[in-house]
């Protein structure tokens, strides 16, 4: 076996979304104004620097206004659209209802905010973090965490390239790199592989409510410029949901004639015929959105899960030798349904902490700083705020659970904090037998305005190597068809918005689970929603997955 290389750092950052890069560029604004000098390297494993994000995205300033406070003049590509207009509808099947700003809290109204591109932020930031000396290696997946002999993180390896399915090297075979540093920084997105293993290795979950989960589904429309308001921000609650599922849809109109439109289901859905990339194709049908998108083309798609828990379900952010930053903590304000300035803010608060630790000689051992910054924090405030809104829809139901959660957001703004903070059930829990519901007649798309799952996967510009692992490992081979089949009717059909896992077979008697691992969009929430956690996503080659160009 070839041995891998080592290089050393003083931080390497694990992930090249908003967390990741602000926090690359505070540790480089701090090095030079105390005139020293700190390495930093940030590993992504999309092809590019933004390929794997996406986001709808309205983003709230306030950390890039810290960050870098001259970003709007900056050619930052975000300046190009402040929102203008903001409106809640309410949907039944065929109208819609406005909700006046009057009944919602002034943090809801997006005053101040931006609306436009995440990935293409991303893309900007990685510009700003490079011109700091900051070393950005796309295309790098990190595949293990590495410890020291004390049992602290030292560091990551990337994924070792070249490796045929079966397991042998190819000719092309190059082994992995392993990243040392005092100081790892893991900020993978929602569901991060590597967090998932750091959690219970510290035990940083044990006093913290299960993290919960969203499935946004999203598509980019050049739309009629007749049609077109830039700044023009909607949300959407109600159809085409029942009332015991969560979520709702959005509709931002950006630069370049250019809409951005999506929709949220939370992943605590109950009923197992639920398909969330169907529920937002149907979405799309409702008059008023049918009205905007008329005459428009749709350009891209994609796919995400989103951490939705919230306060409660923030873990312990440090531990020996690393931190979680962004969305692998899950900082995501749900009724906002904004996370990038709190994302950003996080990894800010750790590179000051990991700083400081760094200037006094220390390395590999736990940043207790960046936990109390982030306990001081605006950001805990915030989602402290909001830390009831998705579980009272939840308990109560969209309508109820709605009317009570604005009660709470009156409150807690007005300063009546509610003494109670409720609690979250795993998403994989709430799925129930399939015989307790009828299968959902979703309507066969047209191609115009609805799209199949494929043709969508298509425009996502989604590949992989075919000749390598499959990087979706079924613990247990057989529950696929003996026990969710049965009892499920196997969701995995249904839930995953890309088409990877289809039963085949089943008319003829032999069902067979099959897995089209080259359609995965990253979106992790087969990962999230297998009723018994069989399926674990772990990193393909490095570049693999979706190439998202304006997302």
């Amino acid at each position: 076996m070839a041995e891998r290389e080592s290089m050393p750092y003083d931080v390497v950052v694990v992930g090249g979304g908003p967390s990741a890069l602000a926090a690359a560029i505070r540790l480089k604004q701090l090095a030079g104004e105390a005139g020293a000098e700190v390495s930093v390297c940030v590993l992504e494993k999309g092809s590019e620097i933004g390929a794997h994000i996406l986001s709808g995205a309205v983003i709230d300033p306030r950390a890039l206004d810290e960050l870098l406070p001259d970003w709007r003049d900056m050619g930052c590509p975000l300046a190009a659209t402040p929102v203008t207009e903001n409106h809640h509808w309410v949907l039944s099947k065929a109208r819609k209802f406005s909700v006046p700003h009057i009944f919602t809290p002034p943090f809801m109204h997006n005053k101040g905010t931006y609306t436009g591109s995440l990935g293409n932020l991303c893309r900007w930031l990685a510009e700003q973090a490079e011109g700091l000396g900051v070393e950005i290696f796309p295309g790098f997946p990190a595949a293990e965490v590495l410890y020291n002999e004390d049992g602290s993180v030292k560091g990551v390896a990337t994924q070792d390239m070249g490796v045929a399915r079966d397991g042998s090297h190819k000719a092309d075979y190059q082994p992995g790199l392993e990243l040392h540093a005092r100081y790892t920084f893991f900020a993978e997105g929602t569901r991060g592989h590597l967090t998932k293993q750091l959690k219970p290795r510290f035990r940083l979950d044990v006093d913290c409510e299960p993290q919960v989960y969203g499935l946004g589904v999203k598509e980019l429309w050049e739309i009629a410029p007749d049609k077109h308001v830039p700044g023009r921000v909607v949300h959407t609650q109600g159809w085409p949901l029942d009332d015991e599922t969560g979520g709702g849809g959005f509709l931002y109109h950006q630069a370049d004639g250019q809409v951005a439109l999506g929709f949220v289901t939370w992943l605590n859905y109950h009923n197992p015929y639920i398909s969330p990339f169907q529920e937002m194709q149907r979405w799309k049908t409702h008059p008023a959105i049918a009205e905007i998108l008329e005459g428009g083309r749709r350009v891209s798609y994609g796919a995400r899960a989103i951490s939705d828990g919230g306060w409660q379900s923030v873990p312990q952010l440090a531990f020996p030798g690393g931190v979680l930053v962004g969305d692998s903590a899950g900082f995501v304000n749900v009724p906002r349904i904004k996370g990038t300035h709190t994302a950003m803010k996080s990894g800010m608060m750790a590179a000051e902490a990991a700083f400081a630790a760094i200037q006094a000689g220390r390395g590999n051992d736990t940043l207790d700083a960046y936990q109390s910054a982030y306990e001081e924090s605006w950001v805990a405030r915030e989602l402290r705020g909001v830390r009831n809104v998705l579980p009272l829809v939840e308990k109560f139901g969209n309508i109820f659970g709605t009317l009570w959660s604005g009660v709470a957001m009156w409150c807690e703004h007005i300063g009546l904090r509610w003494p109670f903070t409720m609690k979250h059930h795993r998403d994989n829990e709430a799925i129930r037998r399939k015989d307790l519901y009828k299968p959902i007649d979703y309507p066969k798309p047209d191609g115009k305005l609805t799209f199949d799952r494929l043709s969508s996967v298509f425009i996502s510009n989604t590949n992989h190597e075919e000749d390598q692992p499959v990087h979706l490992q079924l613990l247990d081979p057989a529950i696929p068809i003996d026990y969710n089949l049965p009892l499920y009717d196997e969701p995995a059909q249904r839930y995953c918005p890309a088409g990877v896992y289809e039963v085949v077979g089943e008319a003829e008697g032999m069902p067979r689970f099959q897995i089209n691992a080259q359609n995965c969009v990253h979106c992790k929430t087969c990962d999230i929603k297998d009723p018994t956690q069989n399926i674990n996503w772990v990193t393909p080659e490095g570049g693999g997955g979706p190439n998202y160009p304006n997302m």
